[in-house]
């Protein structure tokens, strides 16, 4: 026997009712408030637009209509796809009948590994919630071939497959009251008090929600910035009116003379880099001798509606550059970017670099594209009708709420971003738990239209920089121009920036690069803290200007090293910072400090 209970005592023992009368009352109140819920849900205001899930589904239609037609096409083929779908539920009926005969069966099909929706032990005890997880599982997996196997372009599958994911994890037996067998136990153990708590939650989330409901991931409770979040010491030494500058306060007598300067997302607030001082980066660098320099986006709103593009990189980057050279009394710095604030920088490098600007030793990207033939999930998001509709709200409003691209994000994973909350807070009436990622995650900003408009057409659609085609402040960028050298890093699992997207946009840099892999993705793998030997890095020590060709050849080459890649890091980035000087505290130098970090631009 496999040790699972064979038998259909699906509603004894832990299922049973302790008082009916008290359950009755409480599935009366769940009802009322339900319909409390759905009539704000109803909210002409509230769940349309673009990167909304009631859009995409709207546009899944449309993508499954081109699917259709294709297998129309070929009748056979589409014959033997259901037939065998047809054979598998027969078998799965036949094996779930034996095992209510009390036989000792192997499941026709099991759940992936990581796959948390069927952990609870009675989606295998079970017979009858057994026969829902599998036939579940056999027609996603239908589903999804169905989609791999159309004779369709490569653009309409990675709509297809995205679309289906939002679909399918939706449709999990796992999300449902009457189907999930840990909902039923609370319902029957509490007599429905979790229905109830979970629908005064989803009510709450509701009203305090903008555009979209905000679905509470974390105790957002638990964590403040500048209390317990951002918290490493430093002055805000200058602001304009897209950044706030942050100078960290030194940690060590001594430190490089060569000071870096970090350009983070302007979509996230930068303390991603600065969570809770284990997790730092920041706090890391700095104990390490760095003088270290951070831009603070401020949250736009209507009136920095006409900030372009090249403001951001003017006002921001060679900005903070420009301060950071003149606090330290230096005349070039080091700079780091992440995400699409590396994006931001390497336009900004290339724009000194054809300008004869010296202004930069070295560069460091983090998770960062330059080249988006090959760009990640987000794509799914880019197409003439998404970004027409965008472009329409942004004008009517002056910005793009940070509810939007929150969504997008989550959307690309929905089973681990949307679902779990939605059973957790909403059906078990639980209250999140404390995580400092997610709460960074839920803390989203908004976007300038100028900007965001020339982001998304200029990199993702036309992908110009990396055809050599981007224009900015009256000159053609030209990536091989920048010849400093380079620390490039990508993560192995990233499905925002992926890594052959990443090594790819690397090796268009005219200088010696040292390029890193690291294990898990977008944010886990470059939060990665030494103390943590929680992943892997892999290191290729060849030349620096003869990179293979690939990611793959790359990995051939390349060695694998435990543990977090910040010390090969610090080890390289302390190579182009010159001599120890003393240590320079913040707000003594030419810039007067206006206030403490983080600063009041990270908190709007």
């Amino acid at each position: 026997m496999d040790g699972r209970d064979h038998g259909n005592n699906s509603t004894s023992g832990s299922y049973a009712i302790s008082n009916p009368e008290e359950l009755a009352m409480n599935l009366m109140r769940f009802y009322e408030m339900g319909g409390l819920a759905l009539a704000k849900m109803m909210d002409e205001k509230k769940g349309t637009g673009p990167f909304s899930m009631l859009n995409e589904l709207g546009e899944a239609g449309k993508i499954f209509g081109i699917i259709a037609q294709t297998w129309m096409k070929e009748p056979e083929k589409l014959a033997a796809a259901q037939a065998k779908l047809n054979s598998d539920f027969i078998e799965l009926w036949g094996r779930t009948y034996k095992r209510f005969l009390g036989e000792d069966v192997a499941p026709l099909v099991k759940t992936a590994p990581g796959d948390n929706r069927f952990a609870d032990p009675d989606w295998s005890n079970k017979p009858l919630f057994d026969f829902l997880k599998q036939a579940y599982l056999l027609t996603t997996r239908w589903a999804e071939t169905m989609v791999e196997t159309a004779s369709v372009d490569e653009q309409v599958k990675r709509r297809a497959r995205f679309n289906l994911n939002l679909i399918t994890s939706a449709l999990s037996p796992s999300n449902f009251p009457f189907t999930n067998p840990e909902v039923l136990r609370t319902t029957a153990a509490e007599n429905a008090q979790n229905l109830v708590k979970g629908m005064s939650q989803l009510v709450a989330d509701l009203e305090a929600s903008g555009d979209l409901l905000k679905i509470r991931q974390t105790d957002m409770s638990a964590f403040s910035v500048g209390k317990n979040l951002a918290i490493t010491p430093g002055k805000v030494i200058y602001q304009n009116d897209l950044i706030q500058i942050i100078q960290y306060t030194p940690a060590t007598e001594t430190v490089y003379a060569v000071p870096l300067v970090i350009v983070p997302p302007w979509i996230n607030k930068f303390y991603i880099l600065d969570l809770v001082p284990e997790k730092s980066f920041v706090k890391w660098l700095v104990d390490q001798g760095f003088t270290v320099f951070m831009i603070s986006w401020v949250n736009p709103d209507a009136r920095l509606a006409h900030k372009t593009f090249e403001d951001y990189m003017r006002e921001g980057v060679l900005a903070a550059i420009d301060v950071a050279m003149r606090a330290t009394d230096t005349d070039r710095v080091n700079t780091l970017g992440y995400c699409v604030g590396g994006t931001l920088l390497a336009t900004a490098l290339a724009y000194t670099s054809q300008k004869n600007m010296n202004l930069v030793t070295a560069a460091s990207f983090l998770a960062t594209q330059v080249d988006f033939s090959n760009a990640g999930d987000l794509m799914v998001f880019i197409n003439e009708t998404q970004l027409k509709a965008l472009h329409q709200m942004m004008a009517e409003r002056g910005y793009l709420d940070g509810s939007r691209m929150a969504a997008a994000f989550n959307m690309l994973r929905p089973k681990d971003l949307i679902w779990p909350y939605i059973v957790n807070n909403y059906l078990l009436g639980k209250q999140p738990f404390p995580f400092d990622l997610l709460y960074w995650n839920s803390d989203s900003t908004r976007m300038a239209p100028a900007n965001h408009n020339f982001y998304l057409r200029e990199f993702y659609q036309e992908n110009n920089f990396a055809k050599g085609l981007l224009k900015l402040a009256g000159i053609t960028l030209d990536l091989s121009k920048i010849t400093i050298p380079i620390y490039h890093l990508a993560t192995r699992d990233d499905h925002i920036a992926p890594a052959a997207s990443v090594f790819r946009g690397a090796r268009m840099f005219g200088g010696p690069l040292r390029f890193v892999l690291a294990g898990s993705g977008h944010i886990a793998g470059v939060i990665n803290p030494p103390y943590k030997t929680k992943y892997m890095h892999w290191i290729y020590d060849g030349l620096d200007n003869q990179l293979p060709s690939s990611l793959e050849d790359w990995l051939k080459k390349a060695q694998e090293h435990a543990g977090s890649w910040w010390p090969d890091y610090g080890k390289w980035l302390s190579g182009f910072s010159g001599e120890k000087v003393p240590a320079r505290l913040p707000g003594t130098g030419p810039f007067p400090a206006i206030e403490d970090a983080p600063g009041t631009y990270v908190k709007q």
